[in-house]
């Protein structure tokens, strides 16, 4: 109806703001639903599916963007790293349990979802400095010492720290001076963007410092603090039990920070996705289909998604339905769409750009409607097939 006009190669930089901004506040969002310990085995997968899984598809893509794409090198790299990254809100609906223990196929799609879009980065900077628009240095010295490790390693721990500390600081200033009571849904927002602002100028990765400071103030949020002061401005406390069986009474104004917080960012969240969603199916018209994308899209998610869940799941105790599970979702989403944008306005033109957009964008609406049509009647089969799997066991144990 031409009200909508998000041309991606008019508005790369306009778009790719938006785009930023409805993913950092995923990003932060879905860290503040993974409650499991930091140290718990349940990682492991996660981090197995956003890095080896990642790095496989990167590989596996750009070989096809040079022998089948006909790309040039740091074109078919680009591609890889855009379409790569599995999209957290997306990814963090396939939960069907949240709080310490939750089921591994959820957990690991989330955690997934959550570190790999900071994972990309690198590899995103590493097409781009192929294509001569991103200095990666004499023998990618640069690309090797700041884009991989200072990048991921830094943002990470910028991000974790900054978590930790605003949200001690806060609980100090609530249960020793009452101070700071009643302004939750704006902590999210101002801790999302002193994480992510310090991370820019620390040339680290934003992406995975807004995620760590998501799990950062959740674990805050939820450590048991003997030694807190009575409840402050009258607010009530309530009586808890942690895991050595010691029992403390917390007051409850400490209980609702981290609740008030998460729901906020979820109405957040929610209206970031449906906007980048509508942005996404605006920019299609911009978008025609090559002729390639009739069979990239469907290996894509068909043939190379299972492949690098393969790979990196080797070794890990799942089901065949998880790993099925896993490899099906595959969720591409707003990840995808910034880094496209993100290369747009660094400078990619001409058919290299057409091409990528095609591609991306039509990935990313297929992905969309695939897995949309098909997460809620796979996941309550799922859900069926693991009851009965309880149930089994119970019975077993009841005999024995």
């Amino acid at each position: 109806m031409n009200v909508l006009r998000p041309d991606p190669f008019l508005h790369a930089e306009t778009l790719s703001r938006l785009a930023e901004l409805a993913l950092l506040i995923s990003l932060f969002s879905v860290g503040l639903q993974l409650g499991v310990p930091l140290r718990d085995r349940r990682w492991l997968l996660p981090l197995r599916l956003a890095f080896l899984s990642m790095a496989l598809m990167v590989s596996m893509i750009t070989a096809i963007g040079i022998w089948l794409l006909h790309l040039p090198l740091g074109a078919a790299v680009l591609l890889g790293a855009m379409l790569a990254p599995t999209d957290p809100v997306l990814a963090s609906g396939v939960q069907s349990d949240v709080g310490i223990k939750p089921d591994r196929l959820g957990f690991s799609l989330a955690g997934e979802g959550g570190l790999n879009d900071g994972a990309a980065y690198p590899f995103v900077m590493l097409g781009l400095g192929i294509l001569g628009l991103h200095g990666v240095g004499p023998g990618f010295l640069r690309w090797w010492s700041m884009d991989l490790i200072w990048s991921s390693v830094g943002g990470a721990l910028i991000g974790g720290l900054l978590g930790a500390a605003i949200g001690r600081l806060v609980i100090f200033l609530r249960s020793r001076r009452g101070e700071a009571v009643g302004f939750d849904v704006f902590l999210g927002l101002g801790l999302v963007a002193v994480v992510f602002g310090l991370a820019q100028i620390s040339l680290t990765s934003g992406f995975l410092a807004v995620f760590a400071a998501g799990l950062a103030l959740q674990r805050v949020q939820e450590a048991p603090h003997l030694n807190a002061a009575p409840a402050v401005r009258g607010l009530s406390a309530i009586s808890v039990t942690d895991n050595t069986g010691i029992v403390a009474d917390i007051p409850l104004w400490r209980m609702r920070v981290r609740h008030s917080v998460q729901s906020f960012n979820e109405q957040l969240e929610k209206l970031a996705e449906l906007g980048m969603v509508l942005m996404v199916g605006a920019m299609l018209a911009y978008a025609p289909p090559l002729p390639a994308a009739w069979w990239f899209v469907p290996v894509l998610l068909l043939l190379l998604r299972p492949i690098s869940v393969l790979a990196a799941t080797i070794g890990e105790r799942l089901s065949q339905p998880q790993r099925a599970l896993m490899s099906w979702f595959g969720i591409r989403g707003i990840g995808s769409v910034f880094y496209l944008l993100l290369a747009l306005h660094l400078g990619v033109n001409g058919p290299v750009a057409d091409t990528l957009v095609s591609l991306t964008l039509w990935t990313v609406a297929s992905s969309i409607v695939a897995h949309g049509l098909t997460a809620q009647p796979l996941m309550q089969r799922y859900l069926i097939w693991r009851g009965a799997k309880r149930q089994r066991r119970g019975a077993k144990r009841d005999f024995s």
